[in-house]
């Protein structure tokens, strides 16, 4: 199939918009076989297995990198312009400006697929990202909600919470750790507020978490304005609500000036949320058992003394003040950039979600690329037999663990599919931070969690290893072996799908086995 002038001339377009970046490279010759772009190495090992000889497949996200927060290249951008066909998992598993990229650059005669969302028409099975609430002090993140409810949103749309004013007896800071370490941030107010460079962005209908620090006890003031960016080309976003947010740090929440009566927030998992159907600013609140909505003027958020903790020696800190130095600090509580909706996006971890996944693209090829349907067919009828083979193996491997052995604590939250497709419990994960080293109590907790269920082992993703002394501290205290474990993305010695999966097994089953 050649390549069309159009792509040229959008490449050309969008390298002048990215004006001051090296020169793009050459764009790839004509081919007269399908281009197909994936986000993931995962998804590209799937379509290749589909699509054999007929396609070629090339992915964004590099083996090793993380999907939530990878930033495409020109690159990326040159081969989504030449690409027929593109698949992404999303369910906001994928960085927005990824599939920003997609969205964008993508010829107008190409078909784009999000498997996941995709998958369930094709009988997979979804499971909902249920996190921690039992968190020794508050877990604040930023959600936008409602996007359902207001016309032209797709999932290029943007919901953008700013700062236009703040106060207190030192400098607040809103911030993000990345999964290697890299520090995101959004808010200071050291230097004052300023709406434009203080502002943490989300696609509609999705949340994320936040590290929040303060320098100095007593009472602080945050003004926030949310808005609405329905398309990356408007000039101006929509206004959505005003607010302003109080923090009572190392002092009494109770006594917190202008908050006469104010709910007091001081545990478990809340985000600021931009109610785009409301048109308010507000606190969501997810307890146990309910989930609960204040509005933004009618809390005071909890800061205790307990949260003192000293700045990292990581220069990535530096903005925080000295190494050392202590700072009352709020963690985002799981490692790494995970922007994400209500659904857990990680399906592949159950291979019968797997075979749905390769149903859609077997269909999709042919679609586009009807003269070769029975190859698409056939490779997928063929491919499928080895699914289904892998799911029985997976199953009898882990059938080998004793069913009270069958415990996972991992340094992911991204395990659920796993678990309930293969008879797993997941009793919790321990992700390696370093914004913050774990308190007394968390450490006791893990500990404690490591005995009582007598779990022989922890589960660690190979990318985190340098990142996890803490877990394998606790593991070495209680004689526990640190195993590895695999999630978004391929190592040399697993760099198929079929391997990843006989990879975690073969871990699972030598680390809990008896």
């Amino acid at each position: 199939m050649k390549r069309r002038l159009a792509a040229a001339t959008a490449l050309t377009l969008t390298a002048a918009l990215l004006g001051g970046c090296a020169a793009i490279p050459e764009a790839a010759s004509s081919s007269d076989r399908i281009q197909v772009v994936t986000t993931t190495g995962i998804l590209a090992d799937l379509v290749r297995n589909v699509a054999g000889d007929q396609a070629d497949v090339v992915q964004l996200v590099p083996d090793g990198a993380d999907p939530h927060s990878y930033e495409p290249t020109l690159r990326d951008v040159r081969d989504v312009v030449y690409s027929d066909l593109a698949f992404t998992n999303y369910l906001m598993l994928e960085e927005q400006r990824v599939i920003s990229t997609i969205d964008a650059n993508l010829p107008e005669h190409a078909v784009q697929v999000s498997l996941a969302e995709e998958a369930v028409k094709y009988a997979a099975e979804v499971i909902p990202l249920v996190e921690d609430v039992s968190l020794d002090s508050i877990w604040l993140g930023f959600r936008a909600s409602g996007g359902e409810f207001v016309d032209g949103i797709d999932r290029s749309s943007k919901v953008e919470l700013s700062t236009t004013g703040a106060r207190g007896p030192g400098a607040l800071h809103a911030y993000l750790t990345g999964s290697f370490g890299d520090v995101e941030r959004y808010f200071d107010s050291s230097d004052g507020a300023d709406p434009y460079t203080d502002r943490v962005t989300l696609p509609a209908d999705a949340h994320t978490h936040l590290s929040w620090t303060f320098t100095a006890p007593g009472y602080y003031e945050l003004d926030l304005k949310g808005e609405l960016r329905k398309a990356p080309t408007d000039d101006q976003p929509e206004p959505v609500a005003t607010g302003t947010l109080v923090f009572a740090v190392g002092v009494d929440p109770y006594s917190a000036p202008n908050r006469p009566g104010a709910t007091v927030l001081d545990a478990g998992h809340a985000d600021i949320d931009v109610s785009l159907e409301n048109r308010e600013l507000r606190l969501l609140v997810d307890r146990e058992t309910n989930r609960d909505y204040y509005g933004i003027e009618d809390v005071v958020i909890a800061v205790p003394n307990s949260t003192l903790v000293p700045i990292p020696a990581d220069p990535g800190y530096r903005f925080l003040g000295h190494a050392g130095s202590e700072v009352f600090q709020l963690p985002q509580a799981v490692l790494g950039k995970h922007v994400h909706g209500e659904i857990d996006p990680h399906l592949w971890h159950d291979v019968s979600n797997v075979i749905a996944y390769v149903q859609i693209i077997r269909d999709k090829l042919i679609e586009i690329d009807p003269a070769n349907a029975s190859a698409y067919a056939r490779n997928a009828a063929a491919y499928i037999k080895e699914l289904e083979a892998l799911d029985d193996e997976m199953r009898s491997s882990i059938e080998q663990i004793p069913e009270s052995r069958r415990t996972l604590i991992t340094t992911h939250d991204s395990f659920a599919y796993l678990a309930k497709a293969y008879e797993l419990r997941v009793a919790g994960y321990v992700t390696p931070n370093p914004a913050t080293e774990p308190s007394l109590i968390e450490r006791r907790r893990l500990g404690e969690t490591i005995e009582n269920l007598h779990v022989p082992a922890v589960f660690l993703e190979p990318n985190l290893a340098q990142r996890s002394s803490t877990l394998n501290e606790i593991a070495k205290e209680k004689g526990v072996r640190v195993c590895p474990i695999l999630g978004d993305s391929f190592i040399p010695e697993a760099n198929t799908y079929i391997k990843l999966m006989r990879f975690n097994a073969h871990s699972l089953v030598d680390c809990l086995g008896e």
